[in-house]
C-alpha cells in the first residue's frame, strides 16, 4: 500500500469513527508501527490545515479525531438546531481549574483550596463529561479522585494537558526593573496581587472562554 493509500485509509478511519481513535488502533489496523501510523496522521492533519477545509484532524493526547472547523459553529448549529451550551458558572470553573491543575485530587483537596462544599459542582462537571473518576486512594476511607477527560482536551482546543496555560505563579518572576517600568505605564498584572487560589481561578478563565466564547 503507497503512503497516500495508507493517509486515505487513516482519513476513512477516523471519519467512519466519529469519535477519537488511539495511534495504536491506527496503527494496527494498518499493520504499520506506532511512529509510522502518527506520521502519516500527523501528515494528514497538515494537509487538512493547509487546505483550509471546512473539517480539520485534531489530536487528543495519543488519539486523533476528525471534526468540524470551529469557524463554522454558527452554521453547523443552525442546521442541526442545536442550542447553546449554558456556560460555566464562577464555581465550576474554580473547581475546574483546580482539577486541572493539580490532578488527580479528591473531592477533599478541591474543597480545602475553595473553602466550601463542591459534590454538586463536581457532580454537574462529571454530567458534563469535563472531569471523570481516576480510581481510589490507598487511604483511609479510600476517596476517589478525580481528573480531566478527553472530552476536556476537546472542548478547550488543547492536544493534551501539556497545552494548559502556564500558570503564572510557577513562571519565572519578573525582575524589579521590569516591575517598575510596568508600574510606571500602569500595566501591573492582574495577578500580581492575587492568592495562588485566585491564579488558578484566573487561568481557567482563559482556557473556558474558548469553549464558551462561540
Amino acid at each position: 500500500m503507497s503512503e497516500r493509500n495508507f493517509k486515505c485509509a487513516i482519513e476513512a478511519i477516523l471519519f467512519a469513527s466519529g469519535d477519537s481513535v488511539s495511534v495504536d488502533r491506527i496503527a494496527t489496523a494498518l499493520e504499520l508501527t506506532k511512529k509510522e501510523a502518527e506520521k502519516l496522521t500527523e501528515e494528514l492533519m497538515a494537509e487538512y490545515i493547509a487546505a483550509q477545509r471546512g473539517i480539520t484532524i485534531i489530536k487528543l493526547d495519543n488519539a486523533y479525531q476528525m471534526v468540524s472547523v470551529k469557524e463554522y459553529a454558527k452554521e453547523i448549529r443552525t442546521v442541526m438546531d442545536l442550542r447553546r451550551n449554558t456556560p460555566l458558572s464562577q464555581a465550576a470553573l474554580e473547581v475546574l481549574a483546580v482539577i486541572a491543575y493539580n490532578q488527580p485530587v479528591t473531592k477533599a483537596f478541591v474543597e480545602q483550596v475553595r473553602g466550601v462544599d463542591c459534590s454538586g459542582v463536581i457532580g454537574s462537571l462529571t454530567t458534563k463529561d469535563l472531569i471523570e473518576e481516576k480510581g481510589r486512594l490507598e487511604l483511609p476511607g479510600r476517596p476517589l479522585v478525580y481528573g480531566t477527560t478527553e472530552n476536556f482536551l476537546r472542548c478547550f482546543s488543547l492536544s493534551s494537558l501539556d497545552d494548559l496555560p502556564e500558570p503564572p505563579e510557577k513562571t519565572s518572576d519578573a525582575s524589579e526593573e521590569e516591575s517598575e517600568e510596568k508600574a510606571d505605564d500602569g500595566q501591573l498584572s492582574i495577578f500580581d496581587t492575587q492568592t495562588n487560589d485566585e491564579v488558578i481561578t484566573a487561568t481557567a478563565e482563559e482556557i473556558v472562554e474558548t469553549a464558551t466564547a462561540e
